[in-house]
């Protein structure tokens, strides 16, 4: 296979996680009688620009078009969303006159809080179900996949942003260097593009292999995206490690034109992965022996529990849910129901496994003596939530990096 961002061959095998279910593809029960479709997902290391990628893609249309994930339903994502926007319209000095880009702008969890403030958005979110809730909260929303086409027409209409957002969705567009291309067209000369990807890194050190399925083509190093933005004019000019989703990347983007200077964190972070191996294919190797054994100790655990007559449960209906769950062949058998915030799906079921997805309050209904943690990236929030529960005895298994009980 050929990369998706570099054009160099062949790719190295990293880790291959067997054939499974798109993993938000949630099931009616009307479903249930019919097969799933099944794609093989592998994935694979570029030794031409470091880039680690899956190698099959699903086109986009078919996953993004109809969307399930809704961003206002996580506590901790709309606190760090407030927190992102008052901050940089502080640093920024924006004001009514700019214009604030959102790409996969989701229900307007991240734009809300910059139209507080008195500054203009506009948000594009392909899935037509989420745009819809997103314009009827107020928020300009264009239904739409991002690229160069997109942006050049916005660009033609006298849009140029002063800040483009792009949170967590980099990874999920297979045409990375039309996504590149569009960031240059649509920012204005000193404008800024803010964006948030996983780290490859955390996901390697913290064996979070659950977070790899279908809807994310990429797992990126801050040496794998200097070399894609060069490519299209543009430049990293500040890097910041953060917590959320498992760890991830707050880069900084803006032209090479511009008066922003490449900041110290930029030079120390790409010293640092030239010091670990990232742009080494012997970094990967022991990555997929590390997954293996965790799927062993994991059922291990849960076969043990289950032996001795405990109930189980898991919390989140997420996509990291639905490939950890198929890759460690965890069904009926061994856990009872998902529960999950979200009402868009409660009545539905995980797909592959087929788990039926309830309401939070099921657990006190129900009782589970245990609960997988699904969403782990979320625990402390979570655990919170869950403090009657717990208090009423209720233990939460912590799958990564090693199985916990808390």
């Amino acid at each position: 296979m050929v990369c998706r961002s570099c054009s160099h061959t062949p790719l190295t095998p990293v880790l291959d996680l067997g054939t499974t279910p798109l993993a938000n593809q949630l099931l009616a029960e009307a479903d249930l009688v019919r097969p799933e479709p099944t794609y093989p997902l592998d994935l694979a290391y570029c030794p031409g620009c470091s880039l680690v990628q899956i190698t099959r893609t699903i086109p986009p249309e078919q996953l993004f078009t109809d969307y399930v994930y809704f961003s206002s339903f996580s506590d901790a994502m709309l606190a760090h969303s407030k927190e992102l926007a008052t901050r940089v319209t502080k640093e920024r000095g924006l004001g009514s006159s700019d214009l604030v880009i959102e790409i996969a702008s989701n229900d307007g969890y991240l734009l809300q809080y910059y139209k507080e403030l008195g500054v203009e958005v506009l948000g594009i979110e392909p899935a037509r179900n989420i745009a819809k809730v997103a314009r009827e909260r107020g928020i300009p929303t264009l239904a739409e996949f991002f690229g160069k086409e997109l942006a050049d027409k916005l660009r033609a209409e006298g849009k140029r942003a002063s800040v483009v957002h792009a949170n967590n969705v980099m990874a999920h567009v297979p045409d990375i260097n039309l996504f590149a291309a569009g960031l240059f067209s649509i920012l204005a000369d000193e404008g800024v593009a803010l964006i948030e990807v996983p780290y490859v890194r955390e996901m390697i050190d913290r064996c979070e292999f659950d977070t790899i399925y279908h809807e994310h083509v990429f797992y990126f190093s801050l040496t794998a995206l200097t070399a894609l933005f060069g490519r299209h004019g543009l430049k990293v000019v500040d890097v910041e490690l953060i917590p959320l989703h498992g760890g991830s990347l707050l880069l900084s983007v803006a032209k090479n034109g511009a008066k922003q200077e490449i900041g110290p964190r930029v030079a120390e972070m790409l010293a640092d992965e030239k010091r670990v191996g990232i742009d080494s294919s012997a970094y990967y190797e022991g990555f997929s022996r590390r997954v293996q054994a965790l799927r062993v100790e994991l059922r291990r655990v849960l076969g043990d529990l289950k032996a001795k007559g405990a109930r189980i449960a898991a919390y989140g209906a997420a996509a990291k849910g639905s490939t950890l769950l198929n890759y460690a062949e965890l069904g009926r058998e061994t856990i009872d129901f998902v529960v999950d915030r979200s009402p868009h799906k409660q009545g539905k079921f995980m797909p592959g496994i087929r788990l039926p997805i309830r309401a939070p309050a099921a657990l006190l209904e129900e009782r589970p003596d245990y609960v997988v943690l699904l969403t782990w990236n979320f625990k402390d929030e979570i655990l919170a939530q869950q403090a009657e529960y717990r208090a009423a005895g209720g233990k939460f298994i912590i799958p990564l990096p090693h199985v916990s009980i808390v």
